[in-house]
């Protein structure tokens, strides 16, 4: 399979859920389904249990797998956070919606899923990560992170202004798309919600319920964190995302955390601290050194996935006590995939699989 067909399947399977979705609704079935998608950031899928983790497990995601359908040759077009967003809203590619790089503003006056589902009588909903700019249109409800947002008290933009909340952004999103499912919507309509996580972009900053989890475990390595690169072009070794150079002091966690409040940088710093002060005194160098930043940074990625996954089940859980599930449709996805030190490499910024392939699993 050559990549141009692998960029046009990714295209042809979300096209045929919205398609199907979309024939659904204009049909005015009895009773239509809701929809709910989820979609999480930088997840990826060789961090769920479903898709064969070997570093995680994910009991709620993998459910929505065990019950449903999970595709296995899911692709992005773009993958970056704010165009593989805009390509999901209008199903075209990135030189077709305008949308090509992040902080471009997305042009929302052009058809998308949220405008047709609308037109057909569906409620729309978008709660968390939006991270298009622009403001939402074709949804009767937002709640949305302001750019990319933190992942602690985040300031969020609502249609009657922004409000500050205090607490951990996950969780945060997932309160406000339980008060939608609860209290907003019309029970009568059929809704469409996008329920979309900030976690788990960089720079992973856990909650305080797993923060310490994987402490004392050894994260298996990739076998190819320490590739050299050769037989390949210079690219590839030119790339600025590498675990061994290229992780921050605050991706690692070495230097104080910004906007937390009293107790949240508390708990932070009896997490952190004795593990930075043990890694100060070791100097280590060479190897040891890429170990430890791995560990420290695939630790970090796997503990807000964790969350993510929790909230997820608490969704789901609400489905099930509602009475909903039986009639919603429920996507699990990412935004894009991304590395866990294969070839050496955090972040997505290099087209090979790792980075393009993504979960989608649809229940």
């Amino acid at each position: 399979m050559n990549l141009s067909f692998r960029c046009i399947a990714k295209l042809l399977i979300v096209g045929t859920i919205l398609n199907t979705v979309y024939t659904t609704a204009v049909t005015a079935a009895p009773k239509r389904p809701n929809i709910l998608f989820i979609m999480s950031d930088d997840h990826a899928y060789q961090a769920i249990g479903a898709y064969g983790s070997k570093v995680n497990k994910t009991p709620n995601i993998d459910r929505i797998a065990r019950e449903g359908m999970r595709f296995d040759r899911a692709f992005v077009t773009n993958s970056i956070c704010g165009p593989a967003r805009a390509v999901i809203m209008t199903g075209k590619y990135s030189h077709l919606n305008g949308f090509v790089r992040n902080g471009n503003t997305f042009n929302g006056e052009q058809q998308t899923v949220s405008k047709l589902l609308q037109q057909s009588g569906y409620q729309t909903a978008v709660v968390g990560k939006w991270h298009l700019k622009s403001t939402p249109i074709g949804f009767d409800h937002f709640h949305i992170l302001i750019g990319q947002g933190p992942y602690y008290n985040p300031t969020m933009k609502t249609p009657a202004g922004n409000v500050k909340h205090v607490g951990y952004t996950t969780e945060i999103i997932t309160d406000e798309a339980l008060k939608y499912l609860k209290d907003v919507r019309d029970p009568n309509q059929p809704f469409f919600l996008m329920y979309q996580h900030k976690a788990p972009h960089r720079n992973w900053q856990p909650s305080e319920t797993h923060i310490s989890k994987y402490d004392g475990e050894t994260i298996p390595e990739p076998t190819t964190l320490y590739d050299d690169y050769k037989g390949r072009s210079s690219a590839a070794s030119n790339q600025a995302m590498t675990v061994a150079k290229h992780l921050s002091p605050n991706d690692l966690k070495l230097v104080p955390q910004r906007g937390l409040t009293e107790q949240q940088s508390k708990y932070w710093n009896e997490a952190y601290g004795p593990k930075n002060e043990a890694f100060k005194k070791a100097n280590l160098t060479g190897k040891e050194l890429i170990q430890w930043k791995y560990q420290r940074y695939v630790k970090d990625y796997l503990r807000c996935i964790d969350s993510v996954d929790d909230n997820v089940g608490r969704i789901l859980n609400y489905l099930d006590e509602s009475g909903l599930a039986d009639n919603t449709i429920v996507i699990y996805t990412s935004d894009q995939g991304w590395y866990l030190g294969e070839h050496g490499w955090y972040d997505k910024r290099w087209m090979y699989e790792e980075s393009f392939r993504t979960p989608l699993i649809v229940r």
